[in-house]
């Protein structure tokens, strides 16, 4: 089949080898916009554009998706279908172009888990399953008629930045078993409606949202960090310096004696601990404003702080 593959960031990348190095033909990449980045302010492109480039493959980067110059030029493809991982909404004029419609590959076990963080989302709760769907498009957002489903496990030690890449990995094979389908069966393929019932949503992350509330049990403090890890990364404050938590021990350490305030700042023996509401959290990775990423016991070496204090 010929495909207009259409994404933008780091994790849609397994998905346009697995697409490139199938017997389908991507005849068109549309990617977000050049920016400039860094320092210099130097351009750089997408990470999807940098690939299609290396394989040949035309980029499309429209400064609108409703543009009638870019919706006549998607036309001219003939596509049997449009697939699309990670990227924004696309106008109704855009994803019926297709004459199969247009395929989105989802990081949750649809209706769970819908909107734009749910990897994160679905650590931060405890969840110890998701995986990737794919489904048609129609104008509600992640609401379409299901395909596939391709469910993985979450591990208690795995952070958002290890599922994301799991995930990543997934969704190339969901894709082409997906295609496969369409293909063989088209108009009779037997697809599944989400169940109203068990919607739940996973919205955009604010970096509001990453500040640490101690004042919590253990299991919410540990599903929170690593859930936020490594980005968009949980913070906390002490003496109005920011400071980045991205794991913790996943050990609750009881209290010598008496409770403490959620919060409080101890260290001995080379570690690093702030209690909880219930015990003490042991931090392994640690990340003050201004510094390096590094383990407790390096940032001990340069840094303390005085009996009493607090993260807040």
């Amino acid at each position: 089949m010929k495909i207009v593959f259409m994404a933008t960031p780091q994790f849609a990348i397994p998905s346009l080898d697995a697409l490139f190095k199938s017997e389908h033909k991507v005849v068109a990449v549309v990617t977000g916009e050049d920016k400039p980045r860094g320092r210099g302010q130097d351009v750089s492109f997408t990470p999807i554009k940098n690939v299609a480039l290396e394989y040949g493959i035309e980029c499309l980067q429209p400064t609108s998706l409703k543009n009638q110059d870019f919706i006549a030029k998607l036309k001219l493809y003939d596509a049997d279908v449009f697939v699309i991982v990670a990227f924004k909404i696309l106008p109704k004029e855009v994803y019926s172009i297709p004459k199969y419609g247009s395929i989105n590959a989802h990081t949750s076990l649809l209706p769970k888990y819908r909107g734009a963080a749910p990897i994160n989302r679905a650590i931060m709760n405890g969840e110890t399953e998701t995986g990737i769907t794919t489904f048609f498009l129609q104008d509600s957002v992640d609401t379409g008629e299901i395909i596939l489903q391709q469910k993985v496990e979450i591990p208690r030690n795995m952070d958002a930045g290890l599922l994301h890449d799991l995930l990543a990995s997934k969704a190339g094979v969901t894709i082409l078993d997906s295609l496969s389908l369409i293909e063989k069966i088209g108009d009779k393929l037997k697809l599944f409606k989400q169940n109203p019932d068990e919607v739940t949503n996973a919205p955009k992350i604010f970096k509001s949202d990453c500040k640490i509330n101690w004042n919590q049990n253990f299991e919410k403090l540990y599903n929170y960090i690593r859930g936020l890890s490594p980005r968009p990364t949980a913070w906390t404050i002490n003496n109005n310096i920011v400071y980045k938590i991205f794991r913790i021990a996943d050990n609750k350490i009881p209290f010598e004696s008496q409770k403490n305030i959620p919060g409080t700042i101890k260290s001995e023996n080379g570690k690093l601990f702030a209690a909880s509401n219930e015990c003490w959290c042991e931090i392994l990775e640690i990340q003050k404003e201004g510094k390096n990423r590094m383990s407790a016991a390096e940032f001990l070496r340069g840094n303390t702080f005085s009996e009493g204090e607090i993260f807040s």
